[in-house]
């Protein structure tokens, strides 16, 4: 069964979580939706400096692009402490970070994205909106099962058959690697967006502020420290924004 598309004109709900790649996806649903509204989750999850950094953010895109500002609607913050209780992984205790039996990284928080688009339904569904945006990408990332393509695909249709209307999930970040997410971002905003990336988010599963590096702020060391870095200088040794 096909679910049918939303209409244009429909409000878009976007995760966020105050990271590199969804203030990159906030930019990307400004730019096409007459009205954005985000939300984050509150999981318990070991780096939960983010949920600080995220209202910096939006208060700088609010400032560093009036253009954008009348597009963007209220921040919805829920919490979902049963991720945490659940434990056992490295991004809601304090693990060391390692790979499994399995092939998947323990940072690998089971059911979490799930459990995020199914929230983030319900509240678009009370807010009159159609349209989820998230980050999730399958090019360059950390193997997790839940940011793949086909499961959005699931996810898509089992939400607009359990509450009977049409959802799309877009996911705009699902087949770029770093360097391209950096390159969409210095599209979408110029150098003020890629400043607001690099000094404002947080993607760091250690929850390391400190120095500001080339690419932003960050342990250095973690795999999404490592993504990110790797992805600026790929991203800078191709000409940047030439």
């Amino acid at each position: 069964m096909t679910t049918a598309s939303p209409p244009a004109s429909a409000g878009a709900l976007v995760l966020f979580s105050g990271g590199q790649d969804s203030t990159t996806c906030l930019a990307w649903a400004l730019d096409r939706h007459p009205h954005v509204e985000t939300v984050g989750f509150d999981y318990g999850q070991r780096h939960r400096i983010e949920l600080d950094c995220r209202t910096v953010v939006l208060a700088r895109v609010r400032q560093r692009f009036p253009a954008w500002a009348p597009r963007m609607g209220a921040d919805h913050l829920l919490p979902l402490e049963a991720l945490g209780l659940i434990g056992g992984t490295a991004l809601t205790s304090e693990t060391e970070i390692a790979m499994r039996a399995d092939g998947l990284p323990n940072t690998f928080v089971p059911g979490r994205n799930l459990l995020f688009l199914t929230l983030a339904a319900a509240l678009a569904y009370r807010r009159g909106m159609a349209v989820l945006v998230g980050g999730m990408c399958e090019t360059d990332y950390s193997g997790y099962p839940d940011c793949r393509d086909a499961t959005m695909k699931a996810m898509q249709q089992a939400l607009a058959l359990g509450m009977d209307r049409p959802f799309a999930i877009e996911t705009p970040l699902m087949w770029l690697d770093k360097a391209a997410t950096w390159r969409l971002a210095q599209s979408l905003g110029g150098d003020a967006l890629v400043d607001i990336v690099r000094e404002d988010t947080h993607t760091c599963y250690l929850g390391e502020r400190g120095q500001l590096h080339p690419w932003g702020h960050g342990c250095g060391s973690c795999p999404a420290c490592q993504l990110r870095a790797q992805g600026y200088a790929a991203w800078q040794a191709a000409g940047a924004g030439n």
